[in-house]
């Protein structure tokens, strides 16, 4: 179903790309499937081309055009940033009969970005209080991560028939365990990684197996985690130690703090423009047209 803004005809492709974009960071969030959410990303997907297209329409009409000087620049500054013009061209899939179009995309991107500056010429730089504040706010985006130590026994099951029994030896392990046996010596005499991979040492987030970190982050120091598998085989944990992510000083992250603050506004200053564009603008859906069935016309 197509979507038309002032009359220019946004593809259904278009819409896909952007949806597929946004649920694949949502679900990287979570790390599980947002399949009941499609409608509401393709919500977010029509809304963010359309705020895209009624800026790039503002600035097309409203910023004159830049000079060829100004075009040649960017262009040049695209192909450095690829390491070079044939490596520009390798990477994009383009070539260089294709440069007039290239050009043309890049004279309309200097034109929204002109029209970005203007728009947000006038905001203030971010006080030192309001740095403060923001950084109190959002202390946990200001913190080191979190770290765990784990100790694991690992063993391979490389036959289906061999998964019960090797379940049931690591049952009894485990029950050694929770008794109060070493960990290190069983691990020694039970687990297929040599003794120097016992101990894993401090890991954060991301580093390991999604299913190993979702049960080593969920425990407590001393802990012996339930048996559980991986595409490799099966385990056994004990967390050892762990390392909550303290915050970092204010002043390390002060940049960091104003950079972030100034994209908000920015942000909220495009939105609100956006947004008196809609006032006047027609954006519509077109449904597409029905078949003609032979049959209606006997």
């Amino acid at each position: 179903m197509p979507l038309l803004i002032n009359g220019q005809t946004i593809d259904d492709s278009a819409i896909d790309q952007e949806f597929s974009a946004i649920k694949a960071h949502y679900e990287s969030l979570s790390s599980i499937s947002c399949c009941e959410r499609d409608d509401e990303f393709r919500g977010y997907a029509k809304e963010n081309i359309t705020f895209r297209a009624l800026l790039t329409q503002e600035a097309e009409r409203t910023i004159p055009e830049p000079s060829d000087e100004e075009v040649y620049r960017a262009f040049q500054k695209l192909k450095d940033e690829h390491g070079g013009s044939d490596q520009f061209y390798a990477n994009m899939g383009l070539v260089p009969d294709q440069d007039e179009l290239i050009r043309d995309d890049l004279r309309l991107n200097l034109k929204v970005e002109s029209l970005r500056e203007k728009t947000c010429s006038a905001l203030a730089t971010p006080t030192e209080e309001e740095c403060r504040s923001f950084y109190d706010q959002n202390i946990e985006q200001y913190s080191e991560e979190e770290e765990v130590r784990a100790s694991h026994i690992f063993k391979s099951v490389r036959k289906t028939e061999e998964r019960e029994t090797i379940f049931k030896n690591l049952c009894e392990v485990r029950q050694k365990l929770v008794g109060g046996a070493d960990f290190n010596q069983l691990a020694c005499k039970h687990s297929d990684k040599p003794e120097e991979e016992i101990d894993l040492g401090f890991f954060k987030r991301g580093e390991l197996m999604d299913e190993f970190e979702i049960v080593t982050f969920s425990m407590q120091t001393g802990e012996i985690s339930p048996i559980f598998a991986t595409p490799h085989g099966f385990h056994l944990a004990k967390v050892t130690e762990r390392k909550t992510g303290s915050p970092k000083p204010f002043k390390s992250v002060r940049e960091n703090i104003e950079a972030e603050i100034i994209a908000q506004r920015q942000d909220a200053k495009l939105q609100k423009l956006v947004d008196e564009l809609k006032k006047s603008a027609k954006v519509e859906y077109i449904e597409p047209e029905e078949p003609i069935n032979s049959q209606d016309h006997n």
